[in-house]
């Protein structure tokens, strides 16, 4: 799970140790993900199955795609589908991912890219690995994070975002036992190169065996932590998790992560996600690609995407067909 690594930790910047009167966030609850499949028929773990969107938001969804190890000529992807309302954040750990869409856009994202599409008013795009991975095979592992947008932004115009992994901001904890990857947002004063239209924070971390950070975090934003893998405790509480668990932090402004002393040799670390965002509290009706408002918004996404409004396949498009997610 190599993301973006460096060879000395303490060269970089280290978060400040906090002060002595900061509140770290309890555990509110722990859920286990359940596996499925997604596209083409390529493994994930729904990493936000089961727990209620008051609690997430302004998250809606995120896939743990992956990891897992392709044979040649196994490598699958998405089918050409349709979004609108919200934006997509698609983060490779391991492996190569490319996009395309029906506006003409696209692009290349590999280990520690991230691709931060904005789907807004609407458009199809599809998914999958570059012709020379299917062919090749190899490892596949990252995410896709699904952030809301509120009613007055959901019809904007798309946009994108392709932030490499040289582009990320890179932090150590004060004892140099944890690497912090800012995707987007800031954490104790040092931002990431992620524009968003809602408030969040997103990080990467690694944690050494034994390890401990304590990660500031704003008080108006909610706060999740998802194990990639390793094993770990999180919360003021230091509760136990591994890897495919979601923790949903309660009230503070702070949140502590830390790793067991021993690891198994397929997973030599703690890797999680941090995440957390200003809540938009406002009615959600998702469905399929679509995350609106109102159910009479869903039927209209729908009837656009059928009427061609959303955008028309380029003539020569990967291999696959429309899907609805």
């Amino acid at each position: 799970m190599p993301a973006v690594t460096v060879d000395d930790v303490l060269a970089l910047p280290r978060l400040a140790a906090l002060d002595v009167t900061a509140h770290g966030r309890p555990v509110q609850s722990i859920t286990t993900a359940p596996s499925g499949f997604e596209g083409e028929g390529f493994p994930v773990r729904r990493a936000f199955a089961g727990v209620d969107l008051a609690d997430l938001d302004p998250f809606i969804h995120m896939d743990q795609m992956g990891e897992v190890e392709y044979a040649p000529g196994e490598p699958k992807g998405t089918p050409w589908h349709p979004h609108r309302g919200f934006e997509t954040v698609t983060y490779m750990l391991d492996g190569t991912f490319e996009h395309k869409d029906s506006h003409g856009g696209g692009g290349v994202i590999s280990d520690g890219d991230t691709q931060w599409m904005t789907a807004g008013s609407g458009l199809l795009h599809i998914e999958a690995p570059p012709e020379e991975v299917v062919v090749n095979g190899g490892l596949f592992h990252g995410t896709q994070l699904w952030v809301n947008l509120p009613s007055r932004q959901k019809m904007a115009d798309p946009r994108y975002q392709d932030i490499r992994g040289g582009e990320v901001r890179l932090l150590s904890s004060p004892d140099g036992g944890a690497l912090l990857r800012v995707i987007a947002g800031e954490v104790g004063g040092h931002a990431g190169p992620g524009i968003t239209h809602t408030p969040i924070a997103l990080v990467h971390a690694t944690l050494e065996p034994g390890a401990e950070v304590d990660v500031p975090w704003r008080q108006d934003f909610n706060a999740l932590v998802y194990v990639l893998a390793g094993d770990g405790q999180v919360g003021a509480e230091r509760r136990p998790v591994r890897k495919g668990q979601l923790a949903v932090l309660g009230a503070g402004d702070s949140i502590r992560v830390g790793a067991t002393r021993r690891q198994e040799a397929r997973s030599p670390q703690l890797e999680v996600m941090i995440l957390g965002g200003l809540p938009i509290r406002e009615p959600v009706a998702a469905y399929g690609p679509f995350v609106m408002n109102t159910r009479a918004e869903l039927v209209q996404a729908f009837e656009d995407f059928q009427a061609g409004r959303l955008g028309v396949i380029p003539s020569e498009p990967h291999p696959g067909h429309v899907g609805l997610r």
